[in-house]
């Protein structure tokens, strides 16, 4: 028994399959911008990230016949662009090697206040740019973007361990970044 819920079809996705240029302009509309800061979490240059949404709709919109629904459209193409990202950061040789973790504490998820996440958007969003990148793209794609941790391991072709590892220094370390600040 196939237990796969197939989503609702998009109107608009269904008319782009028939060829109808104001559905893709429609499309494009709708999802251009949340694309953008999906694409920008990752990337952290606005001229990189554009281009990655500009070829992320190309492909989508050339590939259409392969989306069956499994996922939303947004779902589907935010993967996309999030891939595209990735490989944008590979290209540019960004290190993603598993990392020695012997003999490395580990923070247990009730040792931090989650609490402290409550501080002002701006101050938080500052806090992770500020992140190394390969903290920054992992802490995105978790809290943000909320690719589960074996998804992000595979898309990084890292070990699931040095995910969680990297997540939960990112977590600490725009923690201590904000603290840091309310002390100045």
């Amino acid at each position: 028994m196939d237990q796969t819920v197939e989503i609702a079809r998009d109107e608009q996705v269904e008319l782009c399959k028939k060829g109808d240029n104001n559905a893709y302009f429609s499309i494009y509309e709708r999802y251009a911008k949340p694309m953008l800061n999906s694409s920008m979490r990752i990337l952290n240059n606005i001229a990189d990230a554009e281009d990655m949404v500009q070829e992320a709709f190309i492909d989508a919109f050339n590939n259409l016949e392969s989306f069956t629904y499994k996922s939303s459209f947004e779902a589907w193409l935010r993967r996309i662009v999030i891939n595209k990202s990735i490989s944008l950061l590979r290209k540019r040789k960004i290190a993603w090697s598993d990392m020695d973790l012997s003999g490395v504490a580990m923070d247990e998820p009730g040792e931090i206040n989650e609490d402290q996440f409550a501080f002002d958007v701006q101050r938080v969003k500052a806090a992770i740019g500020a992140l190394p990148e390969n903290y920054r793209v992992i802490f995105n794609l978790f809290v943000i973007d909320e690719l589960k941790q074996d998804e992000i391991a595979s898309l990084l072709n890292i070990s699931h361990t040095n995910v969680r590892t990297i997540y939960h220094r990112a977590r600490k370390k725009v923690l201590d970044i904000l603290n840091s600040s309310d002390h100045e």
